[in-house]
């Protein structure tokens, strides 16, 4: 199919997502949604086949102005600049300049990880990269362009003029997710201290020269050359911040300026890395070690890792005042896409474009089939009947010919599909049910689950 084509039936057939899983609105134009959302701009670039098969962009750079979004128009790539900073520290463990797993306090100079009431915490790089080191600050909200900037030693101790407070572990280190922007700003004052150098020449050197990526820089403030090619960024309402973007002095955290076309380049660098194909940015098994779960199964080292088998994809997304980004990347196969909005509100249009894009090029994964099982009426009378939970709802499983149906307290019963012989779905509820057995084989209890809760409900005695 022509490449013109493939573009129409993406932008002219979106499809809004509805409350219901798997369930969708009525086709729209990319048109239409940007109008919705009051996006002005929007930045695409698709991979396919391990090239990058198409970049464009949509609408305009600024509201109210007319320069038009083009495929090397700057847009901040806000988080996404976590996983791109993460590549970097992982080629340093690789060349032995630094150890993932070495107490980061021996590696900094200009800062030091405080203790907590008398107890110093080791947290390593891997845990920094993985959120992982029970670290605080989540997320950081810029400055504007006009504010004094604070330095990266004032943001980490929360000394003024940062506009956060101090960066320290509060959660003992090791034990859960918990994503912070926090730890990748430890990072990034360990890599500066290491090798004496600021973060975005240090990210040019080891990223971006040698993949040729000529426009993308983790520089902040944005150097003015550059300003006739940027993205405003828009809030709310379709509203261009004053200014038209803010400063993140945290550049590994929040701080890449970007075009989708050049994060699509590092993407299919690694996705080729991953074939064996290195072009010596990171070899196949360092970038295996990032890809691997760490703490919890959708992380990995800079990664969220999403999908399972054939279908599995490592991205992240990103939110910066007034921009929104998604990457994607399949781990398997050379497909992915990089998108880049310059509104907050259009936060919900990242994944209309994505499933849009993943329907139109048949990604694995991501429009599962419906699963029809035959379950024979023997084993569906033996479901029917009343269950109650030890403080809670109380439920009644009926059977009608072979048709099974769920009763919770008053409500109207609920169809029930099959999906194995002992898992069933409530079509539209974004509801699953099974059924536990005991050792005799009897029917003992049923499992309610719902936006990841499980509720159990014991077969009442007869």
């Amino acid at each position: 199919m022509a490449i013109e084509e493939r573009i129409d039936a993406i932008i002219k057939r979106l499809q809004p997502e509805t409350h219901l899983q798997n369930k969708y609105g009525q086709e729209a134009t990319l048109a239409d949604r940007m109008e919705y959302y009051n996006t002005p701009g929007v930045s695409i670039a698709v991979i396919h086949d391990f090239k990058l098969e198409w970049a464009r962009g949509f609408g305009i750079c600024e509201a109210g102005k007319p320069e038009a979004v083009t495929e090397t128009t700057l847009f901040q790539a806000a988080s996404v600049s976590k996983p791109i900073f993460a590549v970097a520290v992982m080629r340093l463990v690789q060349e032995g300049k630094l150890d993932l797993d070495r107490d980061v306090n021996n590696y900094l100079t200009s800062w030091k990880l405080p203790s907590v009431s008398g107890w110093q915490p080791k947290v390593t790089l891997r845990q920094l990269l993985s959120h992982s080191a029970g670290v605080t600050i989540q997320g950081f909200p810029g400055y504007e362009r006009t504010d004094e900037l604070p330095t990266l030693v004032q943001i980490l101790n929360g000394q003024h003029p940062a506009n956060t407070s101090s960066v320290e572990v509060n959660v003992i280190p090791g034990l859960q997710f918990r994503y912070s922007g926090g730890g990748t700003t430890i990072a990034q004052q360990l890599v500066e201290d290491m090798l004496n150098q600021p973060l975005a020449e240090i990210m040019s050197e080891l990223i971006f020269s040698p993949l040729g990526l000529t426009n993308s820089t983790y520089e902040q403030p944005l150097p003015s050359q550059r300003y006739e090619t940027t993205a405003a960024g828009h809030p709310w309402k379709g509203r261009a911040l004053p200014g038209k973007w803010y400063v993140y002095p945290e550049m590994a955290a929040a701080g890449l300026w970007t075009t989708p076309s050049d994060l699509a380049r590092i993407g299919i660098d690694l996705q080729l890395t991953l074939k064996h194909h290195s072009s010596g940015i990171l070899s196949a098994d360092t970038l295996n070690e990032m890809l691997t779960a760490q703490i919890e199964n959708h992380m990995g080292i800079g990664f969220f890792l999403e999908g399972e088998g054939e279908g599995s994809r490592f991205g992240h997304n990103g939110w910066n005042e007034g921009f929104v980004t998604r990457l994607v990347l399949s781990k398997h196969h050379g497909y992915g896409a990089v998108i880049m909005l310059n509104s907050n509100e259009g936060n919900a249009l990242l994944g209309e474009l994505e499933h849009a894009i993943a329907r139109e090029y048949g990604w694995l994964g991501y429009f599962p089939d419906k699963i029809k099982a035959d379950v024979s009426p023997k084993i569906l009378k033996e479901y029917a009947g009343d269950y109650k939970a030890t403080s809670g709802p109380h439920a009644s499983i009926h059977l009608d010919g072979n048709d099974l149906s769920l009763q919770i307290y008053e409500q109207s019963p609920i169809r029930l599909f099959p999906e194995s012989e002992a898992k069933f779905s409530a079509e539209g509820l974004n509801t699953s049910i099974d059924f536990e057995r005991n050792r005799d084989g009897q029917v003992v209890a049923l499992h309610i689950h719902q936006e990841g809760r499980a509720f159990r409900l014991d077969r009442a005695l007869n």
